[in-house]
Parts: structure tokens; sequence; C-alpha cells
């Protein structure tokens, strides 16, 4: 009795190739897969060959041990392989995905395994202004900017979408800028901005702009 692993052993004929024109091989044929086994090993021993180091134990070699007798007896036992009923090449195939996929799963979609350790991700915290100074800011609309603390204001006091060369040049439409000795307001002052309107903020001693 034969232990049949696979259907694949009874439905998949393999391909052998039993004269190469007028000259005929082995009476049982040679495998379609053997051959390429073998041009690929023989690439792989002409490229370690040329390397450094491997090259050097390569060349010790006598070249028809080197370029023909190993490659033809690997390529013999690589088709001799059989994984599950399948040959060498699918099954290390299967095996390099499995080794690569995830382990496992939330909802179809790679997770942390059940008990390690989560960290959260980086938290981005931004100043309210309660410190009582300003800080470097560059705003765009829509929205409104509160402005506590006595300063200088420049540019355009009516805010209007800015033209078209002032987006290339990234330029700010309003620009605030922290007085040296800034006291705080007794009345707040609101500047709302329309959509892509931009504002700077720059605090007491600041040079020049980051953007």
């Amino acid at each position: 009795m034969t232990e049949i692993r696979s259907f694949r052993r009874v439905f998949d004929l393999e391909r052998r190739l039993y004269r190469i024109d007028r000259l005929r091989l082995n009476p049982g044929g040679l495998p379609v897969r053997g051959i390429v086994y073998l041009l690929v090993l023989l690439a792989g021993a002409l490229i370690a060959g040329a390397l450094p180091l491997v090259g050097g134990v390569a060349r010790a070699l006598p070249w028809y041990v080197r370029d023909l007798a190993i490659p033809a007896a690997s390529a013999t036992i690589l088709c001799m392989i059989r994984v599950e009923g399948r040959p060498f090449h699918l099954a290390a195939l299967a095996l390099l995905r499995y080794r690569m996929a995830p382990r496992h799963l939330d909802r179809l979609r790679p997770c942390r395994a059940v008990g390690t350790r989560w960290l959260p991700s980086e938290i981005v915290l931004l100043p309210d202004g309660g410190d009582g100074r300003m800080r470097r800011l560059r705003y765009t609309g829509p929205g409104a900017v509160m402005l506590a603390t006595e300063h200088e204001r420049a540019g355009r006091m009516v805010e209007r979408r800015p033209a078209a060369l002032a987006r290339i040049l990234r330029r700010p439409d309003i620009t605030v800028k922290e007085l040296s000795e800034a006291r705080v307001l007794s009345h707040a002052r609101v500047i709302s901005l329309e959509r892509k309107a931009r504002l700077l903020v720059q605090p007491s001693g600041a040079r020049g702009t980051r953007r």
C-alpha cells in the first residue's frame, strides 16, 4: 500500500526530456525541474567564484568538480526532495512565506502577540499661551487667534485669501511680533483668518523665520 500525501502526486505529471535532437537521454528521461535546478546552481557557482573570500575556496577545487559534479549532484538531490508531496522549490517558497508572514492577526491585520507591552505613540503638546509670553507659531486659516499680550502687527488688516505670489513664496499674510517688554492686555484681541490665510507669530528676540 502506498501512502498518498497529496493529490498533486496523482494528477500533477512531471515534465521530462527523453531526447535532444538525435541524442537519446536516460530511458527514464531527465526532469525539466532538475535541469532548471542545475542551471541555477551553476549560475550560483559562477557568482560564488567571483566573490573575494568564497571565490578563493571555490577556485581551489577542480573546474569539473566545481562547475559540473557539485551542481549536478545537488540538482539530483533537490529533485528527490518532496515535502508534503510538493517539490523542493514550492516547499521552500511556502516555508519562506510562512516565516515572513505575521504570527498574530486582528481582523486579518498584523498585530502584537497577546501579553506583549504596548507603548503609546508620540504625543504632541501645544502650549495654550497661558504662560504669559508668545511662542513661535505659524497658523493657516480658517480659524481665529487670540492675543493677550502687547504686540506689533504687520500685514493686511483685512484678511482675505493670499495672492498667488505670496503662496509660492510662502510669505505670511499677517505677522505678529511680541514686544521686548510685553505686558498683558486688559482686553484680549482676536484675529480672524479666512481659508488659506497665514499668520506668523514671532516671540521677542526671535531671529528669522522657521518655515
